[in-house]
């Protein structure tokens, strides 16, 4: 057996150390290792095999301390070996669909780690791995390679050592020479002749039929290595000799075949394959559009100090003493002073227990809130409050809610790390202030120094010897960042957008939340009671048709009762066997019509609104009202989103959905509740982006619009368009604006491609505008880099211009989507700043309650139902001068259900 050795630490190593991967051999490994249905970006780029290759280099790194590194590649499937033999690997597999275009990315994360990737034309990734070893070799490195290719055992020596990957590519043998010889039988250098004889099924090199490794090491032995069997072969006796004798030309074909080249010409030498400092804002930039947060902090945090590029703070912090808090804030007076607050920011429930505040990177003071005197508090709630005291925050929102609990305010914020930072890298995954401090300022929230003037400053050492240290550095870091995103925000022309949209927005959000919905509980247990009985029949019904009971949460139990005993046809392949995620049953389903998966699709769906409702249930506070939190910074488009718990992904057209609805009902002293929506606002937005003057004349007349489109596309009355066209021209409208292509629309009509695309073009015949915008956004975003809302929202798309096909498609459609998506989301916020600032100027006492998309759901109090809707038209139909006009949907009722319309 291979033995698995602990790793040679860095003290023990007195040779230099180079690492040596094969890159696509240990890529192909990740995927496989990895389901490909549990990785993937919100674009739909396949992630896995980049996740799996990265996480291992990962441990490679931390576990070896190479002092050198290098990922070698092949160069495509056409090598002098192809040449001599045209057989060889002519066996293996298409490369699967959702592994291309992975390779390339992996490729961008070594960039960043400024580890050098090599290949060659006409060799493959073990030849330059054979050049580089027999290289450092000669140089006194020692050499460890990582590689899924066996025949990599033959470099084995003792300075060299094969890192083998037995399972995925996290349990990895390590082959000694010893450890060659023990599961082999042969030394390294004699692996290549028993490979020959024994062949690789991969490679498909065949081998001699009957012999076995055991076999083959015994003639090695006997013989003296491969040339001293083949000329022993007439002397062999039995079967195994006589299967020697008829297969010895390809065992000399495989010996030539398996050789490592080893004096392969590269444009490096082993000495310039040093570690060298990782590019932090590039690997940022790559993570972020992978969304790898975890991997990426996993990364960072084992990069050690010396090579890093960060350095920590400086920072001097005080301590007040009693009654001096009002005189430090006022010789600071009038100067934007960042906060800083430790505490919980549940809508509601939220309180603080202690603030920093810092007038700079390096000086900072913290409060203990619960131990201020009453002046101190005093001083602390004017200048929180006083809106002409400019204020700098990371997460304005949070810190409102934290602050309300101890009744302190929070006015005059004038920027928001956070949403600065989300204005100027929309696509982002996180926002965390550490990580941010690290790209935008080579900082790491670390002091670099303990502070103790003897003035009562608190001591800020690593140990954490002030209870509150990190809050006074996370108030330096903020104070400093503040004054490097204004910057990049002016760069970015996001400055208007911050102050006059984000920014505001702040305020109505948290009061939204604070203020949250009423519910009916007795209603939503009865509802909870309905679903969970709706999963007990659909179970009942899907055992009955099998004669048995299965687990129906089990993929491995519905792959065996599908595939095995139904018999029917498979799903698509992943490592645990044919998956059986909703898609792929819905799919197999509309195919099949089988009765088990109608109750398996049944269950899983009652299951899921069972799972909603008692979300909903666990969510209702002690007042009867459910308070979600809305999130700015998650859609890279502007739209918002809800969570804890999500309200905006209860369905509106199912009865389901408008089930779970009716338990949303007006609260205590307050007349009904009033819903208002944008109709058809992204299409409207079409119209006015494109200029084209048939879309722009179907809104102006107040005729149905798809009915008027599909009258001019199908040549017939408007009257005279049916329900089927109608559905199609709505289908291609809004699926037009997503960047969708005639295989799209025929896979979501149910139609041929021909048909899609003969549909697609009779359309652009007739609104030319549409055609002629939805080619030009995509190319001025290739040119500019980014595409733009009405107002100015910009979404950066590098990958416009990438080499990677499948990148480059993705980013077509997100610059198609995000200006016209973008723009319905930014309309939307104005219509609420509007609204809420029409219910106080006029002294109304009905409220926001929530946002869904293009609908507002509000509170209206007893006397004020005319006023609040028509105040909520005017604001929602003037929040942007459009071409067309917007048209608002207002109804009302006593539950969210019966306000809709």
């Amino acid at each position: 057996m291979a033995a698995r050795l602990a790793p040679v630490t860095d003290q023990a190593r007195t040779r230099p150390l180079l690492l040596l991967i094969d890159g696509h051999s240990m890529a192909y490994r990740a995927f496989f290792a990895l389901p490909v249905e549990n990785f993937s970006t919100r674009t739909g780029q396949p992630t896995n095999a980049v996740y799996g290759f990265t996480a291992m280099l990962a441990n490679l790194l931390r576990d070896e301390a190479p002092t050198h590194v290098a990922v070698a590649f092949d160069a495509g499937r056409t090598t002098f070996r192809t040449e001599q033999y045209p057989a060889y690997k002519g066996t293996r597999d298409a490369t699967p669909q959702e592994f291309q275009g992975q390779v390339p990315l992996i490729r961008e994360i070594l960039e960043t780690m400024r580890i050098t990737t090599l290949q060659r034309e006409g060799f493959e990734a073990d030849d330059i791995i054979a050049t580089l070893s027999t290289q450092a070799q000669a140089d006194g490195m020692d050499v460890l390679v990582c590689t899924g290719d066996r025949d990599a055992l033959q470099l084995v020596g003792d300075d060299v050592t094969v890192l083998y990957p037995r399972k995925g590519v996290s349990d990895l043998v390590r082959f000694t020479p010893e450890a060659v010889q023990e599961k082999y039988g042969v030394p390294p250098a004699s692996y290549p002749d028993l490979a020959a004889l024994v062949g690789e099924s991969s490679d498909n090199l065949p081998g001699v039929p009957g012999v076995g490794p055991k076999t083959a090491a015994k003639w090695i032995l006997a013989h003296g290595g491969l040339d001293g069997v083949l000329a022993a072969a007439p002397t062999i006796t039995g079967k195994a000799g006589e299967s020697l004798r008829a297969c010895a030309d390809q065992v000399r074909v495989n010996r030539m075949l398996n050789a490592a080249v080893r004096d392969v010409e590269l444009p490096v030498a082993v000495g310039d394959l040093a570690a060298r400092p990782w590019d932090r804002e590039a690997m940022h930039q790559v993570f972020d559009a992978l969304e790898f947060r975890t991997l990426r902090e996993r990364l960072f945090a084992m990069v050690p100090e010396e090579v890093g590029e960060a350095e920590g703070f400086q920072l001097d912090v005080v301590s007040p003493a009693a009654g001096a808090l009002a005189s430090w804030l006022e010789a600071r007076h009038g100067r934007r002073l960042a906060v800083e607050v430790a505490g919980t920011s549940a809508p509601g429930r939220g309180d603080a227990w202690a603030l920093a505040v810092a007038d700079g990177a390096d000086h900072a003071v913290v409060l203990e809130l619960a131990e201020l005197s009453p002046d101190d508090e005093g001083a602390l709630a004017r200048w929180l409050g006083d809106s002409a005291q400019p204020k700098s925050v990371h997460g304005a929102k949070d810190a409102m809610h934290a602050l309300a609990g101890r009744g302190l305010p929070l006015a005059g914020v004038a920027v928001d790390t956070l949403l600065a930072s989300y204005l100027c890298h929309p696509d982002q995954r996180s926002y965390d202030l550490a990580d941010l401090s690290i790209r935008h300022l080579r900082r790491e929230l670390r002091s670099e120094a303990t502070a103790d003037d003897g003035q009562g400053a608190l001591d800020l050492s690593l140990d954490g010897t002030s209870p509150h240290h990190g809050t006074a550095l996370r108030a330096a870091a903020v104070a400093e960042l503040g004054d490097v995103l204004e910057e990049e925000l002016a760069d970015r022309g996001a400055t208007q957008l911050l102050r006059d949209l984000e920014l505001p927005l702040v305020d109505v959000l948290a009061g939204m939340e604070r203020t949250g919905i009423a519910a009916d509980r007795d209603y939503l247990d009865g509802l909870e009671r309905e679903f969970a009985a709706a999963v007990a029949d659909a179970a009942a019904e899907a055992y009955a048709v099998i004669g048995r009971e299965v687990n129906l949460g089990s993929p491995k139990q519905l792959q065996e009762v599908l595939f095995d005993q139904l018999q029917m046809p498979k799903t698509k392949k992943i490592k645990t066997g044919w998956t059986t995620d909703a898609a792929s049953l819905a799919d197999l389903f509309e195919r099949t019509q089988h009765p088990f998966l109608a109750h398996v699709l049944a269950h899983r769906d009652a299951s899921r609104l069972r799972q909603t409702v008692e979300g909903l249930i666990r969510s209702i506070d002690d007042d009867g009202r459910i308070r979600t939190t809305f999130q700015q910074t998650i859609a890279a488009t502007g739209r918002l989103s809800s969570t804890d718990p999500n309200l905006q992904n209860i369905p509106i057209r199912t009865e389901a959905g408008r089930q779970i609805r009716r338990a949303f009902v007006v609260g205590e002293g307050y007349d009904v509740l009033l819903t208002a929506d944008y109709s058809q606002i992204e299409m409207r937005i079409m119209a006015h982006l494109s200029g084209d003057p048939g879309l722009i004349d179907a809104f102006r007349s107040g005729e149905d619009l798809h009915s008027y489109v599909g009258a001019r596309v199908f040549g017939v009355a408007t009257d005279e368009v049916t329900a089927a066209q109608r559905s199609k021209i709505k289908a291609m409208s809004y699926g037009l604006a997503y960047g969708l292509s005639s295989f799209g629309l025929s896979k979501q009509l149910n139609i041929s491609v021909g048909e899609a695309a003969a549909l697609m073009e009779d359309y652009f015949d007739r609104f030319g505008g549409v055609r002629t915008y939805l080619a030009g956004v995509v190319d001025e975003a290739r040119r500019t880099g980014y595409t733009a809302t009405i107002l100015g929202r910009r979404r950066y798309l590098p990958d416009l211009t990438s080499d990677n096909r499948q990148r480059r498609e993705m980013a077509e459609r997100m610059a198609l989507n995000a200006p016209i998506q973008g723009s319905a989301a930014d309309l939307i916020k104005v219509a609420m700043l509007g609204v809420d600032r029409r219910l106080r100027d006029e002294g109304l006492r009905s409220r926001l309650l929530l946002q869904v998309h293009d609908e507002l759901v509000l509170e209206v109090a007893p006397g004020e139902r005319d006023a609040v809707e028509q105040l909520v038209r005017q604001e929602m139909g003037a929040a942007a001068p459009l071409s067309v006009p917007l048209d608002v949907s207002v109804g009302v009722g006593g539950s969210w259900h019966e306000a809709g319309h």
